[in-house]
């Protein structure tokens, strides 16, 4: 066991409608820190994220926070691990604070009233992704960054250790992509871990690491810092993209 890993694959295949789309990858992600999932499209991002979260059927083994998946009851595993999925679809006459509020399902008993801590989650989350206002409003009255922010808010009020999101800057302006960063990294140093899929390669260059995929198969993986993540991303964005510092920051720009 490995209690400074907060996941874990080896040997990782997915398979989609008899296509192969994972091919053996082996990862590694360490506790409190922040890995950004990236590489061109159809390369695997979205199916990686998945499988580690147990989301699809997949061969070789994960390991969530040093134990094996196998050993995780479901509602064990929904308080350490809160997804966040791409374009993610709900109940449209659902008010946005109940459907923050089934973040706290993992937390409950059968068919038990929520807790004053639940209530308290609730809050706060809504309160972090500046949506509490809407509240009582339905879903289906929210534009796709309101309705964005609700469901970031839902994965917050897990409170759980690490977070999962796929694509979670869609629909966001830039302020609220500032807002996300902002915590991201407070959660970060908490001790808490994410994992982010990003297409966004500027942003995703702010994360603590890079996790570059490609044709189904890891790439790279390594510090954002690092001239060899550098190299991998331009290599396989074909040398389309070139990465520079700007203003003490590394920014990915068009390049050929």
């Amino acid at each position: 066991m490995r209690p400074d890993i907060a996941l874990a694959a080896r040997d990782l295949r997915v398979a989609l409608g008899g296509r192969d789309v994972l091919h053996g990858i082996d990862v590694s992600l360490p506790v409190a820190r922040w890995t950004a999932v990236v590489g061109p499209n159809g390369a695997g991002k979205t199916t990686l994220l998945k499988a580690l979260a147990h989301l699809l059927p997949a061969s070789g083994a994960i390991e969530l926070l040093g134990r094996p998946q196998a050993q995780w009851g479901a509602r064990e595993r929904g308080r350490a691990l809160a997804w966040l999925g791409q374009g993610e679809s709900g109940a449209e006459d659902l008010r946005a604070g109940d459907v923050v509020r089934l973040g706290r399902l993992p937390h409950q008993a059968w068919l038990a009233a929520p807790s004053a801590a639940d209530a308290a989650a609730v809050e706060g989350a809504m309160r972090a992704t500046q949506c509490w206002e809407w509240r009582g409003r339905a879903l289906g009255e929210l534009s796709g960054g309101e309705r964005q922010r609700v469901l970031l808010a839902r994965a917050l009020a897990v409170q759980a250790p690490v977070l999962l999101m796929d694509e979670p800057l869609a629909n966001l302006d830039p302020p609220h992509q500032a807002d996300w960063l902002a915590l991201v990294r407070a959660h970060v140093a908490a001790g808490g871990t994410v994992v982010s899929v990003l297409h966004e390669l500027t942003l995703a260059l702010q994360a603590d690491d890079l996790l570059v995929v490609a044709g189904g198969r890891l790439a790279h993986h390594g510090a954002c810092t690092d001239a060899r993540t550098h190299a991998a991303l331009r290599a396989v964005f074909g040398g389309r993209v070139q990465v520079h510092e700007v203003g003490g920051r590394w920014v990915a720009l068009p390049g050929g």
